[in-house]
């Protein structure tokens, strides 16, 4: 498997992706993940947001980030797609992040639904226009060879029956899992039985710890985490995530394992790609660079 981490974790210590590239070629990690802006942002055009916008010519960016020895694992697309804005914003947010993946070299870009219950539609409403733009992205990402994953973070993906739906949206090798052991868990479900029951169809994976303490106060009435401030291996969840590598090393997955916590412009991330190292050694799991 191959280790990587998303740029989220450095948001707090105000990070250009720029620095986020140093620390991994620091780190000999060789994998990364961003969010997409879709526009001009102030603190990113500044410098001190960790994520990349489209306007951002994707051939030049590869360019400079093979300087690094790093490429991008995933692009992150994830404007919720179950709320009635869903096909207006979501969709045409999904399909540039697609056609700019496929420029810049990126296999994978992330999507979701919404945290709360979608206002004013049904379940099966919202399931019906979440299939069709679906249909729409799929499509594009066929055309492109770009893999769309789903990850669980909201009302409808973080329940096993409505993500085996969601992923038979449509019959195609480019509709995948993208599995979080940090949503899944705080949603209140089992993230191994979660992994267990979808393990054929992960292209893509969030390692994510859950401290003791918001466990105790959100776990079951939240469904996702913006952030995790806690380092892998330092919460209620790790036992989880070891049986998730072992899962997936028996599953014959070898992709990317995503770190997702809290960076403190550092020290955090640190010790969790430290623990992730040493959990796949103990397991018996090659790291590729």
């Amino acid at each position: 498997m191959k280790i990587g981490f998303h740029t989220d974790a450095f948001n707090s210590a105000y990070f250009s992706f720029e620095k986020c590239l140093a620390w991994a070629q620091e780190h000999d990690v060789h994998y990364i993940e961003c969010g997409l802006i879709d526009g001009v942002s102030w603190i990113h055009g500044l410098g001190y947001q960790p994520h990349v916008a489209l306007y951002e010519d994707p051939v030049l960016l590869r360019r400079r980030m093979e300087g690094y020895g790093v490429r991008f694992s995933q692009v992150d697309a994830a404007y919720p797609l179950s709320g009635k804005d869903g096909p207006l914003r979501g969709v045409p947010y999904v399909l540039k992040a697609i056609a700019w993946a496929h420029l810049v070299g990126c296999p994978c870009v992330d999507t979701t639904d919404g945290m709360a219950p979608p206002e004013g539609l049904s379940d099966a409403q919202a399931m019906d226009m979440m299939k069709r733009s679906y249909e729409q992205i799929i499509e594009v990402a066929e055309a492109h060879e770009i893999i769309v994953n789903i990850e669980p973070h909201g009302h409808f993906t973080t329940r096993p029956e409505m993500m085996a739906r969601m992923l038979d949206f449509c019959d195609s090798e480019y509709l995948g899992l993208n599995m979080d052991t940090g949503n899944t868990f705080i949603a209140g479900q089992d993230p191994v039985a979660f992994l267990q029951r979808f393990v054929g169809r992960a292209r893509h994976v969030h390692i994510k710890d859950v401290s003791e303490s918001l466990a105790a106060t959100v776990r079951g009435e939240t469904t996702g985490i913006a952030v995790s401030h806690c380092a892998l291996g330092d919460g209620v969840n790790a036992d989880n995530i070891r049986k998730c590598l072992a899962l997936l090393r028996d599953g014959g997955y070898t992709g990317i394992l995503s770190m997702e916590c809290e960076g403190q412009g550092g020290p955090m991330i640190e010790k969790s790609l430290a623990w992730l190292r040493t959990s796949l050694k103990n397991l018996g799991i090659p790291i590729e660079s």
